[in-house]
Formats: C-alpha cells, sequence, structure tokens
C-alpha cells in the first residue's frame, strides 16, 4: 500500500493498494467477457485476503466497513460474509439506477427476457419525470456483440442484488436534481456532485497525465469562447468518424480545447485528417488530458461537446455549461436524454443513414446549442441547484453528515 500525498506534499490517511484481476501482463484487456470472468473468480479472494491481513496487523484501526461500486457488488459479499458494514455506491444516475433496479419487474411482465432481450417493443415508463426507455433500445441491447450484452446485463441484472447486500445506498447526485427517480428508491442516499473542487485541500487521483499548458491557453481566450469536446478514458471512435469529428469542430471556425487519447481511434494511432493540425493549429488546442474540472469552471469555456458518462455530466452540469451530447454505450444514453429532454441544458447529435455523425451536423448543433439563451439560463440554474446540495445545509451535505455517523457507531 501506498499513502497519498495531498497539494501540500503532506501524506494522506487514504492508502492505494491494488488487487490482482487474474490476467496476464500481456493479456488483452479489452476483452470485457475475459476481463469480467477472471474478476469474479479471482478478486473476492485477493479481497477477502487483504481485510484479514490488514487487521491482523493494525490493532488500533481496523477494516469497519467497505465502500464498492454497484459494479463490484462482490466486494459487498466479501465483507458481508466478514461481518463488516458495507455501503453501495452508483457509479450512474439514479435514473440508470432505478431502471437496474426495475429489471426483475420487466422479467415478470415479459417486457424482457431473462438474457435482456426484448420481448415487446413499447415505452417504459418509470415516472412522470424520468425520461422513457425503450424495450428494444435499453442500455445492454445496444452493443452488436451478443457477448458484450450479455456481460452488460449481467452488471445491470447483479445491481439488485448488491443492494440488498449493502447497509447503504450512495449516489453520486443530488436530490433535487432527479428527485422523481430517488423516490422510487428505498433508502438511497444522493451526497453529490462529488467534486475534487468541493475539496481543494485533497488531490484527486488519476491514472492519466494532466497537461496543464491547456488552462494557459485558456486564459488567452475570450469569455464563453471555447468549444471543449472529451469523450471519457473509454470511448473510441473509427477513423472515418474521427475525421468527422475533427471537420466538423474546423467547420465552426471557433477557439476549441480538444481531449484526444493516444487510442481514442480504433486503429494503431490517432490520425488527423490532411492539413487539419496545421488549419487548426491558429486557434485550437490538443492534449491527451485535461484536468476537466478546472477547464469546465474556466469562463472561456462556452460548451461541452461530451460522452455523457456520468461524472461528465456531473461536473458539466455543476460547472453551468451547456451540452451537445453524444453518448457511446450503457447509461450514456440516458444521461443524453436527460440533458436535452428534462433538464434542457443541452442538444444531441443525430446520426446519418450509415450511423455517422456528420461534420455538417456538429456544426449546425454546435451554433443552435452556442445562440439557445434558454438552455444557457437553465444550465446557470441547475449550477446554482448544484452548488445549494453542497452547502453546509444543503441536501447532500446532510446525506453525507448523516452517513458518516452511521458508520462511526
Amino acid at each position: 500500500m501506498a499513502s497519498m500525498p495531498d497539494k501540500d506534499g503532506k501524506q494522506s490517511r487514504i492508502e492505494l493498494v491494488s488487487v490482482p484481476d487474474g490476467l496476464n501482463p500481456g493479456a488483452n484487456r479489452n476483452d470485457a467477457v475475459m476481463v469480467t470472468e477472471s474478476i469474479l473468480t479471482v478478486m473476492p479472494g485477493h479481497v477477502k485476503h487483504l481485510i484479514e491481513k490488514i487487521n491482523r496487523t493494525n490493532d488500533d484501526e481496523k477494516i469497519t466497513c467497505v465502500i464498492a461500486d454497484t459494479t463490484v457488488g462482490w466486494a459487498l459479499e466479501v465483507a458481508e460474509k466478514m461481518g463488516i458494514k458495507r455501503a453501495a455506491v452508483c457509479p450512474a444516475g439514479p435514473g440508470y439506477l432505478a431502471l437496474t433496479l426495475h429489471i426483475p419487474k420487466l422479467i415478470e411482465a415479459r417486457i424482457i427476457d431473462t438474457d435482456g432481450a426484448p420481448l415487446k417493443n413499447e415505452l417504459i415508463h418509470l415516472a412522470e419525470d424520468i425520461p422513457a426507455f425503450s424495450a428494444t433500445g435499453l442500455s445492454w441491447n445496444l452493443s452488436d456483440d451478443p457477448k458484450i450484452r450479455d456481460v452488460i446485463f449481467g452488471y445491470a441484472f447483479r445491481v439488485s442484488q448488491t443492494v440488498k447486500l449493502s447497509n447503504w445506498l450512495l449516489c453520486n447526485s443530488f436530490y433535487e436534481l432527479d428527485s422523481s427517480a430517488c423516490n422510487l428508491i428505498s433508502d438511497i442516499l444522493p451526497i453529490g456532485p462529488l467534486l475534487a473542487s468541493n475539496h481543494p485541500a485533497h488531490s484527486a487521483g488519476n491514472f492519466w497525465a494532466e497537461d496543464s499548458t491547456c488552462l494557459r491557453w485558456l486564459d488567452k481566450q475570450p469569455a464563453g469562447s471555447v468549444i471543449y469536446v472529451a469523450f471519457g478514458s473509454l470511448a473510441i471512435l473509427s477513423q472515418h468518424q474521427f475525421n468527422e469529428l475533427a471537420l466538423g469542430i474546423e467547420l465552426v471556425g471557433r477557439p476549441f480545447l480538444w481531449v484526444v487519447r493516444s487510442d481514442f481511434t480504433n486503429g494503431s494511432g490517432v490520425e488527423y485528417p490532411d492539413g487539419f493540425m496545421q488549419r487548426a493549429s491558429g486557434y485550437g488546442k490538443i492534449v491527451e488530458w485535461a484536468d476537466q474540472e478546472k477547464v469546465l469552471t474556466h469562463p472561456s469555456v462556452a460548451c461541452f461537446l461530451s460522452h455523457c458518462g456520468w461524472n461528465s455530466t456531473m461536473e458539466g452540469v455543476s460547472m453551468g455549461v451547456p451540452f451537445l451530447c453524444w453518448p457511446q454505450f450503457v447509461d450514456q444514453f440516458c444521461n443524453r436524454n436527460y440533458i436535452c429532454d428534462i433538464w434542457k441544458v443541452g442538444l444531441g447529435l443525430d446520426p446519418d443513414g450509415n450511423g455517422i455523425i456528420s461534420r455538417h451536423e456538429i456544426k449546425i448543433k454546435i451554433e443552435k446549442l452556442l445562440s439557445d439563451d434558454g438552455i444557457k439560463a437553465n444550465a446557470l440554474k441547475l449550477k446554482e441547484m448544484a452548488r445549494e446540495s453542497v452547502s453546509e445545509d444543503g441536501s447532500s451535505s446532510k446525506n453525507f453528515k448523516a452517513f458518516i455517523e452511521a458508520v462511526k457507531h
């Protein structure tokens, strides 16, 4: 284990330790089926051994609570068998969590089969203020690969059991943002938005090296002028789609900050359209990774072209930045529907007949988004709601304090 230094170089009380996933160093960890099977087989034993080792060697500080992502519910199973308190943390929003907890009822109603396949082509309405889900467009059915569909549905199906194992259910959201979904989930504790900027004394762990030059570049741009483009750590585009994105950004002609990972395309490496880098060098900035919270809070940023992952969604909402939505998989389509249809703080991108988001679609939607004063006003309202939720008497602040007190006793 290794202690994490805080921003002042002092050792914090947070320690990180790696747990083997059972795969060889050279194994293909993009194979979701193989990784999932190995994790479920190997990791529980290692986590149990780790807890036993810590409790055996630390007389004063023993493990009294295990907090685990709902996608690794097996960790809570280990804790239950060891008689340790358990808190499940949902990595998605309350709306998507409500859907996954509804799976047994969907199966019972013969809307989906026991493997998640749709049996009826109908809309699923959980509550008035929750976007309707299409039975044929549920997140686990969106992949063309049947093995991937099985993996995603397996994770979703196990969430109900994970929640039953937990003493507390935490969520990175705030009640006022999605009260309808929260009201459907028994004993949920929204404690978000969980932002590093809310805790300036502590540094957040990152697996990617942040390029701080983009912040200095943003300082030189006019207020409300920059298009920020980032697709998180997992999304991968085809070379054709990548080219359309690059050329669409170029067509807009505004300053842009684009996060492009080295593995962002499905080829051997990222290749830009001919002449793009030279043409865009005068008004664009491309980095491999950025401190997204600092970028989104910067006054020069006008909008966020995003994959709509839940962390990115919460960060954009908290900073009052309008969205251009380009979801890739799982809960991101649900998040897009909230952003566009419920909260009305963004616009979606529509693919053409070949499933491609064209450069012209990108240009048209960015220009439409930036000229919509209603969306901008809604975004600022959500920003204020988020700020109030983590204030001293805010709903999330109260929930978090209640959780900490409960863990202590």
